[in-house]
């Protein structure tokens, strides 16, 4: 098959390997090895985080990331590992009461839409994207979905051990700083590493704890911080076990309007983070991917329906991989093969599986308190790049209002629309910033000029009180 066939360049050929070139077999290797490596600590701790398998979550990112590279015909070199934006809507289903199965029966739906999506982008042009869904609002709900997450950082996984949650969000802040190159890169996967050790190091120095765990049902009961002991019964080689009683597993989705409503939000968050990926690498690569965008959103769509209906994991295009690419040169498509086939074959380890899911609850506490901060900067950083001027009442105002609502709400609070309906906090607030933008936008004047708040103004703070004339002899703010 043409799809399949790569031309082989050597090392100094050129300096760069295009997406249709490779390297030999060997050194293609190498770099697919990298790609693994880069993907791996985020592929297999959002899982943790959302109460999903992460062997399998592995295993499905291989399957995804082929079946990403085969729609958009290896012309968009990107892996697809597990996704961040679905953490808030897991963690409200939990609190509303819903199963592994309804996380994924949810996040299945919101893969639809995404393919969806990127079939409406395919045929009406990538500028529809914008215009519905501009910068101002993208930033907005990216930057919800991480910082509704914090109690979940500070109420579910920090009071295991409060003194393991800093030591491990310590070392990820030092680890991210301090190391150079891809070592940095991997912090999050270094830092849990890191707390798993030091958690292991202090049950036997400092001996059990006393907290709530997962089995516990909800009471204080003494425990070790590493617990193995469904380590020792896992296999060596074979399909992620059924999800039972006891642990998490491959399993079919569920499916309700209510939990489905909580998760759709991070639809938009995808379709910012998909169409921001296919740009990067297109000005990595010199080449014009924007035909390919709609295929890229609609892959990745795809591969998230695919990987949750057997309870994998949502996926999503991974800017580490895309690091690997700016670092190595090398764009060939046949590495992320590799990649994908080894993250398939990680995937069919159980006893792997059983190391990962006995992650400690506090270590996960200390992760998250960067990580999911880290989520909700990168809305921040949309705005920055994008030169998002919140002087205007029309960024300023609708974005305002939804944000305080969604973090307020946080994943355990809800707002009742009727008796036997409500909406979660990412799903209210991302309403009120998508639906607020574009009624503020109808309604202002053309060009919308000042605001009722004093943001951005030159002299409205200038002392005494008074608003400082400009040149013409009018009064700012």
């Amino acid at each position: 098959m043409s799809m399949f066939r790569w031309t082989v360049v050597k090392p100094g050929q050129g300096e760069a390997v295009a997406p249709d070139e490779r390297l030999d077999w060997g050194r293609t290797a190498g770099i697919g090895a990298q790609h693994v490596v880069a993907m791996f600590g985020a592929t297999f701790v959002f899982p943790l985080i959302m109460g999903l398998n992460a062997n399998l979550a592995i295993m499905m990112s291989g399957i995804a990331t082929i079946c990403f590279l085969l729609i958009v015909r290896n012309k968009v070199p990107s892996y697809l590992g597990t996704s961040a934006s679905f953490v808030g809507g897991a963690a409200a289903i939990y609190n509303q009461g819903g199963s592994p199965s309804d996380v994924t029966g949810a996040i299945l739906v919101s893969g639809v839409i995404l393919a969806l999506v990127g079939l409406f982008i395919h045929v009406a042009g990538t500028g529809m994207v914008n215009a519905v869904l501009p910068p101002v609002v993208t930033g907005a709900v990216v930057l919800l979905i991480g910082f509704n997450l914090a109690p979940v950082a500070t109420s579910v996984y920090m009071p295991a051990d409060y003194w393991i949650a800093l030591l491990t969000m310590t070392a990820v802040i030092v680890m991210a700083v301090g190391l150079r190159g891809f070592l940095g890169r991997i912090a999050i996967f270094l830092g849990l590493i890191f707390g798993y050790v030091v958690s292991w190091l202090a049950d036997l120095t400092l001996g059990p704890i006393t907290s709530v765990t997962p089995s516990s049902n909800g009471e204080a009961v003494e425990h070790d911080r590493v617990d193995w002991s469904l380590v020792s019964g896992a296999d060596w080689f074979g399909f992620p076990d059924k999800t039972t009683a006891g642990a998490v597993g491959w399993h079919l989705p569920s499916f309700s309007i209510t939990f489905t409503l909580l998760v759709i939000p991070a639809v938009i968050a995808l379709v910012a983070e998909n169409v921001g990926h296919v740009k990067a690498v297109a000005e990595m690569t010199g080449r014009d991917l924007d035909p390919e965008m709609g295929r890229a959103v609609g892959a990745d769509g795809v591969a998230t329906v695919i990987a949750t209906s057997i309870g994998g994991s949502p996926t999503t295009t991974y800017a580490e991989n895309i690091g690997v690419m700016a670092t190595t040169r090398v764009y060939s498509t046949a590495a992320y093969y590799v990649a994908a086939v080894t993250a398939i074959l990680l995937g069919l380890v159980p006893k792997f599986g059983a190391i990962v899911n006995a992650t400690p609850s506090a270590v996960l506490g200390g992760i998250t308190l960067v990580l999911y901060g880290m989520i909700g900067l990168l809305g921040a950083k949309i705005w920055k790049e994008n030169g998002v001027d919140f002087g205007n009442p029309v960024n300023l105002v609708p974005v305002a209002a939804g944000l305080v609502m969604g973090i307020g709400l946080g994943t355990d609070q809800f707002f009742p629309v009727t008796d036997d309906f409500t909406l979660g906090g990412i799903a209210a607030g991302t309403i009120i910033i998508v639906a607020g933008y574009h009624l503020a936008r109808a309604i202002a004047p053309a060009p919308a000029d000042g605001t009722m708040l004093s943001v951005g103004t030159e002299g409205v703070h200038h002392e005494g009180g008074q608003a400082r004339p400009d040149h013409e002899g009018r009064h700012r703010g």
